[in-house]
């Protein structure tokens, strides 16, 4: 069983800059690629970025390239995503997960998600 537990989230003014944090715990898989994802009100879920296991590649949904920063700490089990020139349009409930197998981009490639944690985006 893999547990991952988002913290971070929080209501800041466009412009400004949050950073989330997912901490994984249980058995997770041996060097596990992860990803963040979102999802807006009425929304289906969005991609956000994934980070392979050893850092070396990212990936990054198109609404956000350039703007956020996905980081990794292996020793602590733990992935970031540093968020910076907020929009109102990036508010959702934003989600950590575990990748498996497939396309990083499809939220059906991951098998373990965390609870998410809310991000507002006031204009």
């Amino acid at each position: 069983q893999v547990q991952l537990v988002e913290s971070g989230g929080g209501l800041v003014q466009a412009g400004g800059s949050l950073r989330l944090s997912c901490a994984a715990s249980g058995r997770t898989f041996s060097r596990p690629d992860m990803g963040w994802f979102r999802q807006a009100p009425g929304k289906e879920r969005e991609f956000v970025a994934a980070i392979t296991y050893g850092g070396g590649t990212t990936y990054y949904g198109d609404s956000v390239k350039g703007r956020f920063t996905i980081s990794r700490d292996n020793a602590k089990n733990a992935v970031s995503l540093q968020m910076n020139s907020l929009k109102p349009e990036d508010t959702a409930v934003y989600y950590c997960a575990q990748y498996v197998s497939g396309s990083y981009y499809r939220q059906g490639s991951y098998g373990y998600w965390g609870q998410g944690t809310q991000v507002t985006v006031s204009s």
